[in-house]
């Protein structure tokens, strides 16, 4: 796989202007400087950054995208970021095919065919020919079925159900006004009571969270007349899941993909990742082990497409390492946490080049930074100063101060923290150019 983050490459192949329109990006709105720097790296112009305040499945971003959509001659191509799509060219072709059924008010789904009885995904049975070349109504979706069941279905000729679609947005609104027209409504409130700062458009909290999580399959396709599906075979891949990982992955003589400081001796057909400490595994087949600076995951290879129930039993046992991550983004950069006490922390600091943190100041904490790396400009009061490697600078506590990179190369320094409290939210925004001034 690409070292590249998946969603830049999934702008990447969207990026064709003779085949595509700009495209129109749904994501959380944490993750709205990261959106920007990945479209900015692609070279790709959208038309809209749709930003939720939380997630609400699939039904819900495609309705919301459907609804800001101007132009009634483009159709919609859903694609998820997390999918691989490795035969461009078996996917343009396919791509051919949906789209004289999607212009002909198809609501057109992409099957994968299978390449085995994989119990992770969605099944599709076809149905009567929808008049296209290669392209099907759908007959009937089974989720998720057991190895035997996804066996028999193969057999039947079913296909993947890949989560990629192809329709006309005015289609689906029209759709919707029928199979789910409270959720229609809902969005429509949301929609004007939207915030738009150039192409972002920064939806309503409290509306969103209150809209059901509903996947578009179940909302939609389940229930339209309208349903069809093109097969393919184009080299794709769900890496939502461990297994399809390892499906994906460049594997030793021994099936092992391995990542990371990990040594393996007598094991087959694993994914072993380590983002942290060392992992050595012994004498085991068909497992994932995936480290990570905070946390350590082992499953068998087959269950890793039930990790969410996992993670459901983390976020009630010990809430804290569900919601907090060693490594937190932020828009200028990102910092980690390296170690903490009753009334100190300590933390490495990451600066982008160019990039600033807001204008603040902490009434309970006093920092005092080390430079280890690049170049830092520091406004610590009244006073401004640069900063480089091996030199550090205090600010006490109620003092304005702000951090900055004028350099080419990230900024990175250690950061110590003492005082009485050291909660994330112990901050005064004066001046923020990411929107932030006046929030804690």
């Amino acid at each position: 796989m690409d070292k590249e983050n998946l969603f830049t490459s999934t702008v990447r192949s969207v990026a064709d202007s003779s085949l595509f329109a700009p495209p129109m990006i749904v994501g959380n709105g944490e993750h709205k400087f990261l959106i920007h720097d990945a479209l900015d790296d692609a070279k790709v112009s959208p038309v809209a950054i749709i930003l939720e305040p939380l997630g609400r499945n699939t039904a819900a971003a495609a309705l919301i995208a459907a609804l800001v959509e101007k132009d009634d001659s483009v159709l919609h191509l859903v694609r998820p970021s997390d999918h691989v799509i490795a035969d461009t060219e078996a996917w343009h072709a396919a791509l051919n095919r949906a789209v004289a059924a999607a212009s002909a008010n198809f609501i057109v789904l992409f099957g994968i065919k299978p390449d085995y009885p994989e119990t992770g995904y969605g099944y599709i049975l076809r149905g009567e020919p929808a008049g296209f070349d290669d392209v099907n109504r759908i007959a009937s979706f089974k989720e998720k079925p057991d190895a035997a069941t996804a066996a028999a279905y193969i057999s039947k000729g079913a296909l993947w159900n890949s989560g990629i679609f192809l329709y006309s947005p005015r289609m689906l609104i029209k759709e919707a006004e029928k199979l789910a027209p409270d959720l229609l409504h809902q969005l429509q409130q949301v929609l004007g009571k939207a915030q738009t700062d150039g192409k972002d458009i920064s939806l309503d909290e409290a509306l969103y969270a209150a809209l059901p999580s509903e996947p578009f399959d179940r909302v939609i396709m389940e229930h339209t007349t309208q349903g069809a599906v093109v097969p393919c075979s184009m080299g794709w891949s769900d890496v939502g899941s461990w297994q399809a990982l390892w499906q994906t992955s460049q594997k030793d003589a021994n099936g092992n993909a391995v990542m990371g400081d990990v040594i393996v001796v007598d094991t087959t057909d694993s994914y072993i990742r380590s983002e942290g400490p060392a992992v050595a595994v012994l004498g085991m087949k068909d497992v994932a082990v995936v480290a990570t600076r905070d946390a350590v995951m082992v499953t068998p290879r087959a269950k890793t497409q039930e990790v969410k129930t996992l993670v459901a039993a983390v976020e009630q046992s010990i809430p804290s390492l569900a919601q907090n991550h060693a490594r937190t983004r932020r828009p200028w950069g990102a910092y980690e946490g390296l170690a903490k006490g009753s009334q100190f922390q300590v933390k490495h600091i990451t600066v982008l080049p160019g990039r600033a943190l807001s204008l603040q100041m902490h009434h309970h904490r006093a920092e005092h930074w080390i430079v280890v790396e690049g170049t830092a400009k520091v406004q610590c009061g009244d006073v401004e100063k640069m900063l480089f490697p091996n030199e550090s600078i205090y600010i006490p506590k109620c003092t304005k101060h702000r951090l900055s990179n004028p350099g080419i190369i990230e900024l990175h320094l250690i950061e110590v923290q003492s005082g009485d409290y050291l909660g994330e939210d112990d901050i005064v925004r004066y001046e923020d150019v990411y929107g932030r001034a006046g929030k804690k």
